[in-house]
């Protein structure tokens, strides 16, 4: 019984400690201290700062279109100032990155607490690796060394990640600043687009869209711009969007306004709320994507072995010759032999031919007829002086 109430306790703390979120609000930063809420699933997010049960559903929708995967708020405090803070954890970067963009408002300059970072006199939006840091308080513009302690506090759990590249492709002339937005959903394009699209887009296929607004010729225009993973498909897309919207002028009986559109590689470039087509060519004019062919090749890396490997490695190779000069021994002696007895005195051991020279260290008596050839005439005898080399050892030693 004790064991299993021990076992349901661990299981406990290991899920809550392995949930997505939880944990990552520190309780206290430089000078402040406060309380961290458990995550809500389905955060209320609205620029009017206005939790209405109209907007809730649909800015859910938006935050599972960028990946949402959790929320996590905190309150804190200094004296008698407050300070409360918003922390979004998203499935990666890119996602952060739109959300961001989304929950940015035109009141909202540029800061420096990182890259991506926007700040107002009553609230902060700060974007690290997959998290969002929303703050909200009096005077931020004064606290900024404080919302950097919280942001270095909470990066230390934040996943790094590549950011999109898109928003390099908009045009940065007669741009409306801090109108920028990334856009990767048909609920999200719905409400930012003048024109409706929804789903003809093509983000179930991988599409990306980033948008911002501009003003040309005392008009106020938006520019879509939509990446597809080939040209075929962004061309394929576009045909489609003919056919359902009024395209540069080919289907008036759309009954909407007209929407100018361009295709460059894998981009579609859309001007909606242009009043002619030169306006809207002075920014799809803009609108360029160079392509770079590369090889990726594994660099060519000379590594030199360390001194175990090399000394190792001598060692079986020294073992592997050794072997194979102890089979070549053994079988060079083995066919010898066999020959010897199937062959008797044809191959080895031939009385007519010198076979092997025998030096006599051993006692097996040395036989003449293995240093000479018989099979010729016999040769007559001839008397031997047994004493010629003591006469010759004593000529050269005179």
């Amino acid at each position: 019984m004790h064991l299993r109430i021990l076992l349901t306790a661990a299981i406990l703390v290991l899920s809550a400690a392995s949930s997505p979120g939880k944990g990552i609000l520190p309780s206290s930063f430089s000078r402040w201290s406060g309380s961290v809420q458990p995550e809500l699933q389905q955060p209320i997010i609205n620029n009017s700062h206005k939790a209405t049960s109209a907007l809730a559903g649909v800015e859910a929708v938006v935050c599972s279109e960028y990946g949402f995967q959790s929320r996590e708020t905190g309150n804190y405090s200094l004296g008698s100032d407050t300070l409360q803070v918003s922390l979004y954890e998203m499935k990666d970067p890119s996602g952060a990155y739109g959300l961001y963009s989304f929950l940015r408002t035109p009141d909202m300059n540029r800061a420096s607490i990182t890259e991506h970072s926007s700040l107002s006199n009553e609230r902060a939006l700060v974007l690290v690796g997959n998290l969002i840091v929303d703050v909200r308080g009096r005077n931020l513009t004064r606290r900024q060394a404080d919302i950097k302690s919280l942001v270095a506090s909470v990066a230390i759990r934040a996943r790094q990640g590549p950011l999109p590249d898109l928003p390099q492709h908009m045009p940065t002339a007669h741009i409306v600043e801090y109108s920028d937005r990334y856009v990767l959903g048909p609920q999200t394009l719905n409400q930012l687009f003048p024109i409706p699209l929804g789903d003809s887009l093509g983000f179930a296929n991988g599409a990306e869209a980033e948008l911002a607004r501009y003003r040309i010729s005392g008009h106020d225009v938006t520019l879509l711009l939509a990446e597809f993973p080939t040209p075929q498909l962004a061309a394929k897309t576009l045909a489609e969007l003919q056919s359902k919207f009024n395209v540069n002028g080919s289907n008036p009986e759309a009954g909407s306004q007209i929407l100018y559109a361009k295709q460059s590689f894998v981009l579609l470039a859309f001007v909606a709320g242009a009043p002619r087509q030169q306006e809207a060519d002075t920014l799809l004019g803009q609108v360029r994507y160079d392509t770079t062919a590369t090889r990726a090749e594994p660099p060519f890396e000379i590594s030199q072995p360390g001194i175990i490997t090399m000394v190792i490695g001598t060692l079986i190779g020294t073992g592997i010759l050794c072997l194979f000069t102890l089979v070549a021994s053994l079988a060079f002696g083995g066919f010898r032999l066999l020959i010897k007895r199937v062959l008797p005195g044809r191959i080895f051991d031939r009385d007519s031919g010198l076979q092997v020279i025998q030096l006599g260290l051993i006692t097996k008596p040395i036989k003449s007829d293995d240093f000479y050839d018989r099979s010729g005439p016999p040769v007559k005898d001839t008397p031997v002086d047994k004493n010629l080399p003591d006469r010759i050892a004593l000529r050269l030693f005179r």
